[in-house]
């Protein structure tokens, strides 16, 4: 089986598990958290073009575990976070995976908001290494080993 299929897959299988959790995953750290690491998955390469937006627009109104917000809600934090990436990527990023790392504590939080950046990171049939690196800083900076997730 290819990379790709199994990472498919994978993913697959991730969205499964977070939908089989949807109840376990409303508080308002999970839902920051969440957008905080879409943010950084869409401004891995240091830009975020237009399908990436498409893309996390999609998982906003798709994903049955995010439908426990408003949309309006997501995506205002998702653009907040966006505008802090682009004012100053370096410190944006610290800034998001602090804000990804409150989930730390809550062990099915913590690995919900990496399987999204895994099923964001690979929405466009490619996960490439700028999308992984990010992942897997969100990985440590919630207590996580990367390659439980195949990082």
């Amino acid at each position: 089986m290819a990379l790709w299929d199994r990472f498919k897959e994978s993913a697959q299988t991730m969205q499964t598990q977070l939908n089989a959790k949807k109840n376990d995953l409303k508080s308002g750290a999970f839902r920051d958290a969440s957008m905080a690491m879409c943010a950084l998955v869409a401004a891995a390469d240091g830009s975020v073009d237009p399908v990436e937006r498409r893309r996390v627009a999609a998982l906003i109104t798709g994903n049955e575990v995010l439908q426990n917000f408003s949309a309006t809600d997501l995506q205002q934090r998702f653009d907040g976070y966006l505008d802090k990436l682009a004012a100053d990527f370096d410190f944006g990023k610290v800034a998001l995976l602090q804000e990804v790392a409150k989930v730390q504590k809550k062990p099915a939080e913590a690995r919900a908001v990496i399987q999204i950046g895994i099923v964001i990171g690979g929405a466009d049939s490619t996960f490439d290494k700028t999308e992984q690196g990010v992942v897997r800083d969100a990985c440590y900076a919630v207590g996580l080993n990367p390659s439980e997730f195949d990082l």
